[in-house]
Protein backbone atom coordinates (compact mmCIF):
# COMPACT_ATOMS: atom_id res chain seq x y z
CA UNK A 1 0.00 0.00 0.00
CA UNK A 2 1.91 3.51 -1.45
CA UNK A 3 1.98 6.41 0.16
CA UNK A 4 3.39 9.79 -0.82
CA UNK A 5 3.87 12.61 2.03
CA UNK A 6 4.35 16.35 1.13
CA UNK A 7 4.31 19.49 3.31
CA UNK A 8 3.05 23.08 2.18
CA UNK A 9 5.05 25.41 4.69
CA UNK A 10 5.27 22.75 7.38
CA UNK A 11 1.51 21.44 7.03
CA UNK A 12 1.62 18.02 5.86
CA UNK A 13 -0.76 15.32 4.31
CA UNK A 14 -0.02 11.95 3.18
CA UNK A 15 -1.70 11.08 -0.19
CA UNK A 16 -3.31 8.15 -0.65
CA UNK A 17 -4.04 7.11 -4.01
CA UNK A 18 -7.44 4.52 -4.31
CA UNK A 19 -5.66 2.76 -7.52
CA UNK A 20 -3.19 1.71 -4.45
CA UNK A 21 -5.91 0.38 -2.16
CA UNK A 22 -8.36 -1.50 -4.44
CA UNK A 23 -9.58 -3.24 -0.99
CA UNK A 24 -10.73 0.52 0.08
CA UNK A 25 -13.60 2.59 -0.37
CA UNK A 26 -12.09 5.13 1.91
CA UNK A 27 -9.90 5.26 4.51
CA UNK A 28 -11.97 4.40 7.59
CA UNK A 29 -11.87 6.69 10.71
CA UNK A 30 -9.56 4.22 13.08
CA UNK A 31 -7.13 3.98 9.67
CA UNK A 32 -6.72 7.72 9.44
CA UNK A 33 -6.02 8.00 12.80
CA UNK A 34 -3.42 5.27 13.05
CA UNK A 35 -1.51 6.89 9.63
CA UNK A 36 -1.58 10.38 10.54
CA UNK A 37 -0.76 9.91 14.40
CA UNK A 38 3.31 10.82 14.51
CA UNK A 39 4.51 7.94 17.05
CA UNK A 40 2.04 4.65 15.63
CA UNK A 41 1.92 5.76 11.80
CA UNK A 42 3.86 8.15 9.49
CA UNK A 43 2.38 11.02 10.78
CA UNK A 44 0.77 13.91 9.31
CA UNK A 45 -2.11 17.18 9.24
CA UNK A 46 -4.66 14.53 7.40
CA UNK A 47 -4.97 12.55 4.69
CA UNK A 48 -6.00 13.57 0.53
CA UNK A 49 -7.73 10.38 -1.08
CA UNK A 50 -7.85 10.83 -4.51
CA UNK A 51 -7.77 11.30 -7.42
CA UNK A 52 -11.29 10.40 -7.87
CA UNK A 53 -13.61 10.19 -10.63
CA UNK A 54 -15.59 13.99 -11.30
CA UNK A 55 -18.54 15.08 -13.61
CA UNK A 56 -16.85 18.75 -12.87
CA UNK A 57 -13.75 18.87 -12.79
CA UNK A 58 -10.32 17.22 -14.34
CA UNK A 59 -9.96 15.36 -10.84
CA UNK A 60 -11.80 14.82 -7.64
CA UNK A 61 -10.37 14.43 -3.82
CA UNK A 62 -11.93 13.99 -0.60
CA UNK A 63 -9.71 15.35 2.65
CA UNK A 64 -9.81 13.84 5.95
CA UNK A 65 -8.92 15.42 9.09
CA UNK A 66 -6.21 13.56 11.97
CA UNK A 67 -9.73 12.76 13.86
CA UNK A 68 -10.92 11.31 10.91
CA UNK A 69 -13.78 14.09 10.06
CA UNK A 70 -13.64 15.44 6.78
CA UNK A 71 -12.72 18.60 5.30
CA UNK A 72 -14.80 20.14 3.00
CA UNK A 73 -11.47 22.30 1.27
CA UNK A 74 -7.73 22.40 2.27
CA UNK A 75 -5.85 25.55 0.22
CA UNK A 76 -2.20 23.29 1.67
CA UNK A 77 -4.23 20.07 0.56
CA UNK A 78 -4.69 20.92 -2.93
CA UNK A 79 -1.38 22.41 -3.60
CA UNK A 80 -0.14 19.25 -2.29
CA UNK A 81 -2.67 17.16 -4.56
CA UNK A 82 -1.71 19.40 -7.64
CA UNK A 83 1.90 18.37 -7.14
CA UNK A 84 0.90 14.97 -6.69
CA UNK A 85 -0.79 14.54 -9.91
CA UNK A 86 1.74 16.39 -11.84
CA UNK A 87 4.89 13.98 -10.02
CA UNK A 88 2.74 10.81 -10.77
CA UNK A 89 2.61 11.34 -14.39
CA UNK A 90 -1.59 11.87 -13.84
CA UNK A 91 -1.65 15.02 -14.85
CA UNK A 92 -0.05 16.13 -18.23
CA UNK A 93 -0.68 19.60 -17.87
CA UNK A 94 -0.11 22.15 -15.74
CA UNK A 95 -2.91 24.01 -14.96
CA UNK A 96 -6.34 21.62 -14.14
CA UNK A 97 -9.61 21.76 -12.16
CA UNK A 98 -9.75 19.46 -8.87
CA UNK A 99 -13.57 19.00 -7.19
CA UNK A 100 -13.63 18.96 -3.43
CA UNK A 101 -17.18 18.76 -1.51
CA UNK A 102 -16.28 22.67 -0.77
CA UNK A 103 -16.09 23.47 -4.21
CA UNK A 104 -14.02 23.07 -7.65
CA UNK A 105 -10.74 24.86 -7.99
CA UNK A 106 -8.29 25.69 -10.55
CA UNK A 107 -4.44 24.59 -9.79
CA UNK A 108 -1.43 26.29 -12.06
CA UNK A 109 1.32 24.74 -11.38
CA UNK A 110 4.87 26.72 -11.96
CA UNK A 111 8.87 25.74 -11.08
CA UNK A 112 8.50 21.76 -11.64
CA UNK A 113 5.23 22.11 -8.96
CA UNK A 114 7.50 23.82 -6.62
CA UNK A 115 4.96 26.83 -6.37
CA UNK A 116 1.51 26.47 -7.14
CA UNK A 117 -1.30 29.11 -7.38
CA UNK A 118 -5.18 27.95 -6.68
CA UNK A 119 -7.80 30.22 -7.37
CA UNK A 120 -9.82 28.75 -4.06
CA UNK A 121 -13.28 29.91 -5.04
CA UNK A 122 -15.43 33.16 -3.37
CA UNK A 123 -15.00 34.00 0.30
CA UNK A 124 -18.71 34.57 2.11
CA UNK A 125 -19.25 36.45 5.25
CA UNK A 126 -23.12 35.10 5.44
CA UNK A 127 -23.70 33.01 8.37
CA UNK A 128 -26.42 30.87 6.22
CA UNK A 129 -22.90 29.74 4.00
CA UNK A 130 -20.25 29.26 7.03
CA UNK A 131 -23.07 28.53 9.14
CA UNK A 132 -23.46 30.31 12.33
CA UNK A 133 -26.36 30.39 14.57
CA UNK A 134 -28.97 33.23 14.25
CA UNK A 135 -30.50 35.58 12.13
CA UNK A 136 -29.12 35.41 8.48
CA UNK A 137 -26.66 38.35 8.47
CA UNK A 138 -23.01 39.10 7.50
CA UNK A 139 -20.91 37.60 10.44
CA UNK A 140 -18.60 40.81 10.79
CA UNK A 141 -17.21 41.86 14.24
CA UNK A 142 -19.44 40.19 16.68
CA UNK A 143 -18.53 39.37 20.34
CA UNK A 144 -17.87 35.67 21.22
CA UNK A 145 -17.79 34.37 24.81
CA UNK A 146 -14.73 31.90 25.94
CA UNK A 147 -14.18 30.94 29.39
CA UNK A 148 -14.01 34.33 30.95
CA UNK A 149 -12.36 36.19 27.74
CA UNK A 150 -14.74 37.77 25.33
CA UNK A 151 -13.29 38.12 21.68
CA UNK A 152 -14.64 39.96 18.46
CA UNK A 153 -14.74 37.91 15.56
CA UNK A 154 -15.30 37.57 11.95
CA UNK A 155 -16.46 34.24 10.40
CA UNK A 156 -16.12 33.47 6.65
CA UNK A 157 -16.25 30.84 4.30
CA UNK A 158 -14.48 29.65 1.24
CA UNK A 159 -16.19 26.18 1.10
CA UNK A 160 -15.02 25.16 4.69
CA UNK A 161 -16.32 27.55 7.89
CA UNK A 162 -13.55 29.52 9.92
CA UNK A 163 -13.24 32.12 12.53
CA UNK A 164 -10.91 35.18 12.52
CA UNK A 165 -10.47 36.86 15.54
CA UNK A 166 -8.06 40.20 15.03
CA UNK A 167 -6.03 41.32 17.54
CA UNK A 168 -3.32 44.10 18.38
CA UNK A 169 -0.92 40.73 18.79
CA UNK A 170 -0.66 37.43 18.30
CA UNK A 171 0.95 33.54 19.27
CA UNK A 172 0.69 30.73 19.57
CA UNK A 173 -0.27 30.98 23.07
CA UNK A 174 -3.18 32.02 22.21
CA UNK A 175 -4.29 29.48 19.30
CA UNK A 176 -3.59 26.65 21.71
CA UNK A 177 -5.38 28.37 24.62
CA UNK A 178 -8.68 29.31 22.85
CA UNK A 179 -8.47 27.69 19.63
CA UNK A 180 -10.16 24.35 20.98
CA UNK A 181 -12.74 26.27 22.34
CA UNK A 182 -13.67 28.38 19.68
CA UNK A 183 -13.72 25.24 17.10
CA UNK A 184 -16.32 23.72 19.01
CA UNK A 185 -18.07 27.00 20.13
CA UNK A 186 -22.47 26.38 20.02
CA UNK A 187 -21.63 29.29 17.52
CA UNK A 188 -21.00 26.56 14.68
CA UNK A 189 -23.03 24.13 14.15
CA UNK A 190 -20.71 22.12 12.02
CA UNK A 191 -17.38 23.35 14.32
CA UNK A 192 -14.36 26.16 12.73
CA UNK A 193 -11.71 26.75 11.81
CA UNK A 194 -9.44 29.27 13.75
CA UNK A 195 -7.52 32.15 12.97
CA UNK A 196 -5.84 34.61 15.25
CA UNK A 197 -4.98 37.64 13.23
CA UNK A 198 -2.65 40.34 13.82
CA UNK A 199 -2.40 43.25 10.89
CA UNK A 200 1.37 44.18 10.20
CA UNK A 201 0.97 46.56 7.63
CA UNK A 202 -0.93 46.89 4.12
CA UNK A 203 0.23 44.08 2.38
CA UNK A 204 1.13 42.00 5.49
CA UNK A 205 -0.65 40.06 8.20
CA UNK A 206 0.05 37.76 10.74
CA UNK A 207 -1.77 34.64 11.81
CA UNK A 208 -1.95 31.71 13.99
CA UNK A 209 -3.99 28.47 13.20
CA UNK A 210 -6.04 25.95 14.65
CA UNK A 211 -7.58 23.86 12.49
CA UNK A 212 -10.52 22.02 12.70
CA UNK A 213 -10.14 18.30 13.49
CA UNK A 214 -6.23 18.55 13.54
CA UNK A 215 -5.63 20.95 16.26
CA UNK A 216 -2.52 23.83 16.00
CA UNK A 217 -1.29 23.82 12.40
CA UNK A 218 1.94 25.93 11.21
CA UNK A 219 0.33 27.19 7.89
CA UNK A 220 -3.02 26.60 6.25
CA UNK A 221 -4.38 27.85 2.85
CA UNK A 222 -7.81 28.21 3.20
CA UNK A 223 -7.10 30.11 6.87
CA UNK A 224 -4.90 32.68 4.95
CA UNK A 225 -7.64 33.24 2.52
CA UNK A 226 -9.94 33.64 5.28
CA UNK A 227 -8.07 35.97 7.29
CA UNK A 228 -6.99 38.00 4.26
CA UNK A 229 -10.78 38.28 3.24
CA UNK A 230 -11.59 39.42 6.91
CA UNK A 231 -8.55 41.91 6.78
CA UNK A 232 -9.61 43.13 3.67
CA UNK A 233 -13.23 43.62 4.02
CA UNK A 234 -12.35 45.48 7.85
CA UNK A 235 -10.91 48.26 5.16
CA UNK A 236 -7.37 47.33 7.03
CA UNK A 237 -5.32 45.98 4.44
CA UNK A 238 -4.90 45.91 0.36
CA UNK A 239 -6.41 43.36 -2.43
CA UNK A 240 -2.79 41.87 -2.94
CA UNK A 241 -0.97 40.74 0.38
CA UNK A 242 1.25 37.88 2.01
CA UNK A 243 0.39 35.77 4.98
CA UNK A 244 2.69 35.11 7.43
CA UNK A 245 2.62 31.93 9.30
CA UNK A 246 5.06 29.88 11.61
CA UNK A 247 5.50 27.68 8.46
CA UNK A 248 5.76 30.28 5.84
CA UNK A 249 4.28 32.40 3.14
CA UNK A 250 1.07 32.43 1.27
CA UNK A 251 0.38 35.13 -1.29
CA UNK A 252 -3.06 36.03 -1.26
CA UNK A 253 -5.05 38.48 -4.20
CA UNK A 254 -8.45 39.47 -3.48
CA UNK A 255 -10.91 40.48 -6.31
CA UNK A 256 -12.52 43.49 -4.43
CA UNK A 257 -15.70 43.08 -6.36
CA UNK A 258 -16.67 39.26 -5.88
CA UNK A 259 -14.30 38.61 -2.92
CA UNK A 260 -12.58 35.32 -5.33
CA UNK A 261 -9.30 34.76 -3.47
CA UNK A 262 -6.00 33.28 -6.14
CA UNK A 263 -3.55 31.92 -3.46
CA UNK A 264 0.35 31.26 -4.06
CA UNK A 265 2.81 29.00 -2.30
CA UNK A 266 5.27 26.31 -2.46
CA UNK A 267 5.22 22.46 -2.21
CA UNK A 268 7.42 20.20 -0.62
CA UNK A 269 8.06 16.44 -1.31
CA UNK A 270 8.94 14.73 1.62
CA UNK A 271 8.63 10.35 1.25
CA UNK A 272 7.25 8.07 -0.46
CA UNK A 273 7.31 5.02 0.70
CA UNK A 274 4.85 1.17 1.97
CA UNK A 275 2.51 0.93 4.56
CA UNK A 276 2.30 -2.35 6.11
CA UNK A 277 -0.80 -3.79 7.36
CA UNK A 278 0.48 -4.54 10.81
CA UNK A 279 0.36 -0.85 11.52
CA UNK A 280 -3.29 -1.01 11.72
CA UNK A 281 -3.69 -3.35 14.46
CA UNK A 282 -2.74 -0.09 16.40
CA UNK A 283 -5.92 1.46 18.05
CA UNK A 284 -5.14 5.81 18.36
Amino acid sequence: MQFHKYHALGNDYIVLDPADFPDWNEPDTAQIRVICHRNFGVGSDGILWGPLASKTADFGLRIFNPDGSEAEKSGNGLRIFARYLRDSGKAAALKFTIETPGGVVTADLQDEGRVITVDMGRVSFASTDIPVIGEPREVINEEIQVGDRTFTFCAATIGNPHCVVPLSSIDAALAHQFGPHLEIHSNFPNKTNVQFLEVIDRQNIRIEIWERGAGYTLASGSSSSAAAAVAYRLGQVNDELTVHMPGGQIGIVIDPDTYAIRMTGSVTQVAQGTLRSEVFTVTV
